[in-house]
């Protein structure tokens, strides 16, 4: 009969020392420019801008991936405008090589950090709605 379920809001102690770990509010660092000759449009800047505040964001900028990720974006981009098979699937490998997906983070031996701040919730009395 198994035991328990684990806690998934304890420390780990098995930690795997071999693994990158990523901070779990995603990354703060700076934000690299745009590394392509043309310059982008607003959709592939609002991604490019989202995609680099991700905790997979702190490897991408460790390894120099700048690049890659510009290429990730340009193809996305393209995609949602037209989805043309040989796209979608080329969308698929990238987000892998980068990590965009749990299988893509356990191969990569990627993990997110346990967050520093474990409240799940914030408790609001009753009281403070009695006078409404």
């Amino acid at each position: 009969m198994p035991g328990p379920a684990p806690n998934p809001h304890a420390r780990r102690r098995n930690k795997r020392p071999d693994w990158l770990s990523l901070p779990a509010d995603g990354y703060d660092g700076p934000i690299p420019a745009w590394p392509l000759n043309t310059d982008p449009a607003d959709a592939e800047m609002d991604l490019w801008l989202s995609l680099w505040r991700t905790p997979q964001a702190a490897a991408w900028a460790e390894g120099g991936f700048a690049r890659v990720v510009a290429r990730y974006v340009t193809i996305v981009c393209l995609v949602e405008i037209n989805p043309i098979a040989a796209l979608l699937g080329e969308v698929r490998q990238m987000e892998d090589r980068l990590g965009l997906s749990p299988m893509a983070m356990k191969r990569l031996q990627w993990e997110v950090e346990t967050p520093t701040n474990n409240v799940l919730a914030e408790v609001t009395s009753i009281d403070r709605f009695a006078g409404l």
